[in-house]
């Protein structure tokens, strides 16, 4: 069963052979691979490193505060209606830019900034006032820069939205998930209709130059036509951006979700089916599958990043920058520099405790090797562009890439027979059938993923 959509195509049988777990590769190696071995020391000096390339940066500052808990939600957050826990925070989190700001060369400019959470604008107008003063004040913010963050519609107004815009904001998301209130209650996110188009409506008064919104199937009570309806409504809205995320029922590793009906959930047959949906829907009206769960209209920055080759992958997803380096700001945030990652620490305890004693507040890290380089370049170049030259690797690192990878050549062709990407003398091209499927494809070339109790998401 074979159904043929713009760029992919939905193979009924390849997805239900080939749906096993693999990492989502948001990095390489994954984020599981980073040991408590790596210390801020060993931070430092990559930091020391990466300011003699003089690459520009990409700054993530983590909100980690909610007032409620979304029940399927798999971030890493606090829920609290105290917003006075917000106040030692971002005092923490500002000593935390000065620490690493001091560290980094003043002539690297700042390409991107993105808020996350939690829920950024947990913040009152003050707080977000006191955070962004800092960011400007320790850092040299490209007059062009892409600036974003991540609201949720239930807690502002139409004045708070023109307040992020006449800060500096041009870049928006929220979420969604799904429009139908049964499914909504079931996950505690109810957010009207109504509410979700004002908010759109004072988002484009505002004049935003872009705007993202989430969706999420797999959830309890979703049907083929109630999810149907949901795409319906997030066209109407007009984003630029909708990201699909696949529900992924993990109660032991997200507690909240106990809250779930588990009977409620769809089946995986019908799971499915919602996917195809969602694919031709989205690809038949102004949206292009980008990759993963991302959709995009034709001339959204990430489409063109993606025809232009400047599409990379980083923890936030696809990103339009791939020569930035990124630092993470906050509880839980991750940093990738060139040749290491670090995660900062995820308590606010443990976080607090290592800037009182001005240190940078590392938890974990991984200092890549230069096989991990190249097998990183490989990965992501596939997952962002379905394409790889063999000879721009070969070029880049000295090496014969059918030798360099005679196994994985060799995995790989199974996935050739059938049909998922071709083989050819300079180039991996992933088909239409094999975009959906990419994670399996890319999984053949990491060598950190052959143990089997490493627990990852399935790959559909």
């Amino acid at each position: 069963m074979v159904f043929v959509l713009p760029g992919v195509k939905f193979d009924l049988d390849m997805i239900k052979k080939y749906d096993t777990p693999a990492p989502r590769y948001t990095s390489y190696p994954p984020a599981t691979e980073l040991t408590t071995e790596f210390t801020a020391t060993d931070f430092q000096a990559a930091i020391a490193a990466s300011n003699q390339r003089k690459s520009p940066l990409s700054l993530y500052f983590h909100i980690p505060f909610c007032q409620s808990a979304c029940y399927f939600c798999g971030c890493n957050t606090v829920i609290s209606n105290n917003k006075e826990i917000a106040k030692p925070y971002l005092e923490h989190l500002v000593c935390e830019i000065k620490n690493m700001a001091a560290l980094i060369n003043p002539e690297r400019k700042v390409l991107q900034i993105h808020w996350g959470g939690g829920t950024p604008n947990y913040l009152d107008h003050n707080q977000v006032k006191f955070l962004w003063k800092h960011i400007t004040q320790y850092f040299t913010i490209d007059p062009q820069a892409e600036i974003s963050i991540e609201i949720n519609p239930r807690y502002v107004d139409q004045d708070y939205i023109f307040f992020l815009r006449e800060i500096g904001f041009n870049r928006i998301s929220f979420g969604i998930q799904d429009f139908n209130r049964q499914v909504q209650v079931a996950v505690n996110r109810v957010q009207p209709e109504e509410m979700l188009f004002d908010v759109m409506s004072w988002i484009k008064a505002a004049k935003f130059e872009s705007v993202n919104v989430d969706l999420i199937y797999g959830l309890p009570h979703q049907t083929l036509q109630t999810f149907r309806d949901t795409l319906h409504k997030t066209m109407a809205l007009d984003p630029d951006r909708i990201v699909v995320f696949n529900f992924a029922y993990v109660p032991w590793m997200k507690p909240a979700q106990k809250n779930i009906p588990q009977e409620a959930l769809p089946k995986p047959q019908e799971k499915l089916e919602i996917l195809r949906m969602t694919i031709e829907e989205l690809t038949n009206n102004k949206y292009i599958f980008i990759g993963m769960d991302h959709f995009a209209k034709y001339n959204d920055e990430l489409t063109i990043a993606q025809r232009d080759r400047t599409l990379q992958r980083n923890f936030q997803g696809y990103t339009t920058h791939a020569e930035t380096e990124l630092l993470g700001f906050g509880a839980t945030s991750i940093s990738m520099l060139n040749d290491a990652y670090v995660q900062n620490h995820k308590q606010l305890r443990d976080y607090y405790q290592a800037i009182a004693k001005d240190s940078l507040p590392i938890s974990k890290g991984i200092k890549l090797t230069q096989d991990d380089m190249i097998r990183r370049d490989v990965i992501m170049w596939i997952m962002s562009h379905f394409h790889l030259n063999k000879r721009d690797i070969e070029e880049k690192y000295h090496i014969s890439f059918d030798q360099y990878f005679s196994s994985e050549l060799k995995a790989l062709e199974p996935l050739e027979a059938d049909g998922l990407l071709r083989i050819l003398t300079n180039h991996i091209q992933i088909t239409d059938i094999g975009r959906l499927l990419v994670r399996n494809i890319v999984v053949k070339f990491d060598t950190y993923n052959q143990s089997p109790d490493k627990q990852f998401s399935r790959a559909i």
